[in-house]
């Protein structure tokens, strides 16, 4: 993936910009909304004014507001030389990504530019970022706070600036190939290529979704152009600690998403689950347990702690296949089962292939560790086959005895 960067003075006059918009030029911007009324006609305000008339444009707002964040569009709307669309979804699935995700998916044009709707993304970089993909052939064209010229003065307090550092440098860190020539990752103001993203593969879980784009859809070329992250028009930020563990949790779910990573990941908290289990079995065994039940109870707590974390990071998008206690059985089931199993192999690798007790106990539970992580994928965390057949089927059958009453 290569990249470019622009500075202030190659594109940074409005004259310039319009001009080199190559045609076809259009836009849709994809504008993800949550009770930001008393942003929306500003924002629609700056938009007329910014995107030159040669550059066809719609805007498509994807609002989750419990407000009249809607109506005020629709009245905002009727005062704009350009098509505006409001999908408003009663579920927020996904969150702000999520809503990005349904804003690519009803976009027309061949650009797509996402931005927020309370003004901290200025719309008069529109036409640059356009500019900037047609003239560098680039997939992806970022708003960058971290390039020369660009800047965080929006961001409220050294908090918020802290906090906004440390995640760009942990999904960095974490992603250093997918990551290359994006110095901004969690800039929520960028432009896409319509057909360089599969939204299908996008699996959003908070307001982060450039980081998801760009790691699941890998545009091929990336450049970046240099804004300066402007104060809120109005209302209150959204950001939270509860919106920090999602992209926590985000993170986590993007760096497990292959299976050689996933299964690094079960054995690393197969390992913590070491902690939970000695610390059970020392408090058991203080109360005057035998040893031998204290450890069977100390390993239904290593179990537990592992269940709880791999539920969390590894599998969380894969929950709602099973319920919670159908889960944790299977998964408590193929965790026990690997200390019935691991001492007939032992047995087989010394007495069969004449090892050594302790190389035969290390393949043992390198066996038996592949084993539980195959088993954990396909028996707790794997669709059921058929079922959507059968629920098909279902509803093909409702949707008939619906019909045979209305006829009758």
């Amino acid at each position: 993936m290569s990249f470019e960067s622009t500075v202030p003075g190659e594109l940074g006059d409005p004259s310039v910009r319009a001009a080199e918009v190559p045609e076809p030029g259009a836009v849709t911007l994809v504008v993800p909304t949550f009770n930001e009324s008393g942003n929306v006609r500003e924002l629609l305000r700056r938009i007329t004014d910014s995107v030159p008339a040669r550059l066809p444009c719609e805007v498509v707002f994807v609002d989750d507001s419990t407000d009249d964040t809607p109506q005020v569009i629709a009245e905002a709307a009727q005062d704009c030389p350009f098509p505006v669309s409001v999908l408003h979804r009663a579920e927020p699935a996904g969150g702000l990504g999520g809503a990005v995700v349904e804003g690519l998916r009803a976009a027309t044009s061949d650009w797509v530019v996402v931005m927020d709707g309370d003004l901290q993304h200025p719309p008069s970089l529109v036409p640059e970022l356009v500019a900037t993909g047609e003239r560098t052939g680039a997939e992806l064209v970022v708003a960058s706070r971290y390039i020369a010229g660009g800047s965080r003065a929006g961001l409220a307090g050294g908090y918020r600036v802290a906090v906004s550092r440390g995640a760009t440098w942990l999904a960095k860190s974490l992603f250093p190939r997918a990551l290359r020539g994006i110095s901004d990752p969690m800039s929520g103001f960028f432009a896409v290529r319509r057909g360089a993203v599969a939204a299908e593969v996008l699996q959003p879980l908070g307001y982060k979704i450039l980081l998801e784009l760009a790691v699941r859809c890998r545009p091929r070329r990336v450049a970046e152009v240099p804004f300066v992250f402007q104060d809120r028009f109005a209302g209150e930020s959204k950001s939270t600690a509860r919106e920090g563990l999602r992209f926590l949790r985000h993170l986590a779910g993007l760096r497990t998403a292959s299976p050689l990573a996933r299964m690094t990941g079960f054995g690393l908290i197969g390992a913590s689950g070491f902690l939970p289990n000695l610390l059970g079995l020392y408090v058991l065994t203080g109360l005057g347990l035998h040893y031998v039940p204290a450890e069977i109870l100390a390993n239904q707590l290593g179990v537990a702690w592992n269940f709880l974390l791999v539920e969390q990071l590894l599998f969380r998008d894969r929950r709602r296949h099973r319920r919670w206690w159908d889960r944790a059985g299977r998964f408590a089931l193929l965790a026990n089962a690997d200390l019935v199993l691991r001492i007939p192999l032992i047995a087989l690798f010394v007495g069969r292939l004449g090892m050594g007790a302790l190389s035969a106990t290390a393949l043992a539970l390198v066996v038996t560790f592949v084993l539980r992580f195959a088993g954990t994928e396909a028996l707790v965390y794997l669709p059921r086959r058929n079922r959507g057949n059968r629920s098909n089927r279902k509803n093909r059958r409702d949707r008939t005895a619906r019909t045979a009453r209305r006829a009758a």
